[in-house]
């Protein structure tokens, strides 16, 4: 398999089969979370750019930990509804992100897949 990119049709499916080392290797952040928001991958292009450590962030609640300032609409309602909805979620939007650091625009996709136990934020920076 070649380099992912954060444009990619069918990430998803790709993110899930890759170790930890080909996650790290990707030139955008990947945050992926479980049923519970508990995130459980976290490679290290999203730990420089966002200066936080995986120790700081895996293991944790993602919306109400670790990025509260994406629980909204925008961003944690989406997997909410594709959850209760049972279907998948394949969206990129424009995003500001504001935690403990100067103003940040970024485009978020967010992937979620029914049959799927993790969900992915993506996190593409200028």
């Amino acid at each position: 398999m070649g380099a992912l990119n954060f444009e990619q049709p069918d990430l998803a499916a790709q993110l899930a089969m890759l170790d930890e080392t080909a996650l790290d290797a990707l030139d955008f952040g990947v945050i992926g979370f479980d049923a519970e928001t508990v995130v459980c991958r976290y490679n290290a292009f999203e730990s420089a750019a966002a200066g936080l450590t995986p120790q700081r962030v895996l293991g944790h609640p993602l919306f109400t930990v670790v990025a509260p300032c994406m629980n909204n609409f925008m961003v944690a309602q989406r997997f909410e509804d594709a959850q209760a909805d049972g279907g998948a979620l394949d969206a990129v939007i424009d995003y500001v992100l504001t935690l403990r650091m100067r103003p940040v625009k970024v485009q978020l996709r967010l992937l979620a897949t029914p049959s799927a136990p993790i969900r992915y934020v993506l996190i593409k920076r200028p």
